[in-house]
Parts: structure tokens; C-alpha cells; sequence
């Protein structure tokens, strides 16, 4: 069993990793007024408005239970509620490019974890989900790592975090307005991208 200190570190860590797989798939909107589901986004958003526009980013049944991190300016991890459920809800920043609301379970967080150390494959045992109800950008439906092109407008979605063959589930590979599809095909880090709410 992990000691607490190993756990805070894990988190740290997976959360760190989180962002940076946000960073490198969405980008942001970047309007100094932008909202989010009528929740601001602006600098010197209180600790209140942080827990708002995180718990927004999942089902209610999820969110209501899930702990609530952030990130200080020193990018150190804060802990703005604690949680019961295994979920892992953050705030983003409607201002900073790439750092959407979302909320994720343990094993989206490995897998988030593994991509940011650019490991050759994710190493969750089990399928991991993500919620970004919120909606977001990504820049590609096939290549992780691309950080160059039009971002692609995408509404609420939610992912399931397991590296699935379109060959096999017979889901298509390129983005879609409604239904499911396969994003990343090809590559260790593939998933299940489903448009709408659960």
C-alpha cells in the first residue's frame, strides 16, 4: 500500500501530467471576459468560483463527491476539497490556453501521467474516464503530440481512457459532431472520444 507522502506525490505528478496533455490537445478560449456555463474565468478567481467551474466539468453525481485540486502560480498542487469517489475534478483556466475544467477518475490520471513522461504505452490496468462537459479545442483526432493546427471546436464529451483498435470496435477515426470515435488510432495512447453527456 502507498504511504500518503507517495499518494501526494503520485497526484502531483498525474496532475502535473494531466495539464500537460491538456496543453498539448486543447486550447483554451482566450477572451479576457470567457465563461463557462455562465461561471467567469479571470485572474483572482475565488476559491468558490474555482469549485464551481470544476464541478462543472462532470455529471453532478460525479462531481459532488470528487476531490478538487488546482495549481498555485509556482504550479505546486492545491487541494481546494477533498473528495470520496476516486474523481479528481480541476478548474482550469478559460484565460490560459489549454487548461480546460475536467474531471478524471485514478486511471485516467495514470494514463495522463504516462502520456506526460512519454511513456511507450499507458500502464492503467483498467479503463480510465474522463469528463470535459464543459466542451474544449483540440488541435488533432490522430496525432498526440501536435501542437501547430486549427484548433477543432469540440462540445461536452467525455473519454474513455483505454487504448482501444478501431479495427476491432468498428468506430470510425476522425472527429464527429454527435456519436463515438476513436482518437489518436494507431498510436499506444488511442481512446474512445464520446460527444454529449453521459
Amino acid at each position: 500500500m502507498r504511504s500518503q507522502s507517495s499518494k501526494g506525490k503520485f497526484l502531483a505528478s498525474a496532475i502535473t501530467a494531466m495539464v500537460l496533455i491538456i496543453g498539448i490537445r486543447f486550447v483554451g478560449r482566450a477572451e479576457s471576459n470567457a465563461s463557462h456555463n455562465g461561471i467567469p474565468a479571470k485572474a483572482g478567481d475565488t476559491t468558490q468560483e474555482k469549485i464551481a467551474r470544476a464541478l462543472s466539468a462532470g455529471p453532478d453525481d460525479i462531481s459532488e463527491s470528487a476531490r478538487i485540486v488546482d495549481k498555485d502560480a509556482q504550479g505546486k498542487t492545491v487541494i481546494l476539497r477533498e473528495g470520496s469517489n476516486g474523481f479528481t475534478c480541476m478548474p482550469g483556466n478559460l484565460n490560459v490556453v489549454g487548461d480546460p475544467p475536467m474531471c478524471a477518475d485514478a486511471a485516467s490520471m495514470q494514463w495522463a501521467a504516462d502520456f506526460g513522461a512519454h511513456r511507450p504505452k499507458p500502464t492503467n490496468s483498467v479503463p480510465g474516464v474522463t469528463y470535459m462537459l464543459a466542451g474544449a479545442t483540440q488541435r488533432s483526432d490522430s496525432d498526440p503530440y501536435d501542437t501547430t493546427s486549427p484548433p477543432i471546436s469540440v462540445g461536452p464529451h467525455w473519454m474513455i481512457m483505454w487504448p482501444f483498435d478501431p479495427n476491432t470496435t468498428g468506430l470510425p477515426t476522425t472527429h464527429k459532431a454527435t456519436g463515438a470515435y476513436i482518437m489518436w488510432a494507431g498510436s499506444p495512447y488511442a481512446h474512445v472520444h464520446i460527444m454529449g453527456r453521459p
